[in-house]
């Protein structure tokens, strides 16, 4: 496995820790201290808009930075057509649930907090790009008139209107209606998202379907809660 990770993290301890063991394991690495930095590489930034060098396989994702807040900086990054799509783990020294939850809702894949082992870190990023890697199968859904899934091109539209989802709100999405009417429970879900690499709680799925309802608007409703049980998708 190889790809290009970008770590952003204040401490340049950190990421010269992270970037040896990621190095190990045949990553390149792009490290930065600060926003800015991150923002500058991605051409974001108003005098470096034409600066892009490459969009990176992943981004590791401080939270508490000098310039900027980690949450705003991946909320800002999945409302992009260009990067939403990006897994993003977050590191951080907020161990809560409730930060857990927050950094989810924004779009997160993944949350390590500190103090954290580089091998399991390392074991992370290689979870998460080989279920991006898995997600690679082929078709176009229409539920209801309103909703179309297009699989090849990673596109979700309601009623002509293109929504923007994060990596893992499109594989549950994609779960859903290649396989309407059936309910999947809390675990299946995971299952499917994470197999043997389940490194997070039930309570991460209902995080997802929430945002995932919101985000398609009225074909929100197509996705049922089924009480006691889990999800499924019906017209």
């Amino acid at each position: 496995m190889s790809g290009l990770i970008a770590i952003i993290d204040d401490e340049p301890d950190i990421v010269e820790l992270v970037t040896i063991h990621l190095k190990k394991s045949m990553f390149k690495v792009q490290g930065f201290y600060n926003a800015e930095g991150l923002y500058r590489f991605l051409g974001l930034s108003d005098e470096h808009s034409q600066d892009r060098v490459q969009v990176p396989d992943l981004i590791i994702l401080d939270l508490m930075l000098p310039d900027a807040d980690g949450m705003e900086i991946c909320k800002n990054l999945k409302k992009r057509n260009d990067y939403s799509s990006i897994p993003i783990i977050m590191l951080t020294a907020k161990g809560d649930e409730t930060d857990r939850i927050l950094g989810l809702e924004f779009g997160a894949d993944d949350y390590v907090t500190k103090p954290f082992s580089p091998r399991e870190l390392v074991a992370r990023v290689k979870a998460v790009l080989r279920r991006q890697q898995k997600f690679d199968e082929s078709g176009k859904y229409e539920i209801g008139g309103m909703l179309i899934v297009d699989v090849d091109k990673h596109e979700v539209t309601v009623e002509g209107q293109k929504i923007e989802l994060t990596s893992t709100e499109f594989r549950i999405l994609k779960l859903f209606v290649s396989n309407k009417s059936k309910v999947f429970s809390r675990y299946n879900i995971l299952d499917y998202l994470w197999g043997d690499e389940k490194i997070v709680l039930d309570r991460t799925i209902d995080v997802h379907i929430k945002n995932l309802r919101e985000k398609l608007n009225k074909a929100g409703s197509f996705i049922k809660n089924i009480r006691g049980i889990g999800y499924k998708l019906e017209e």
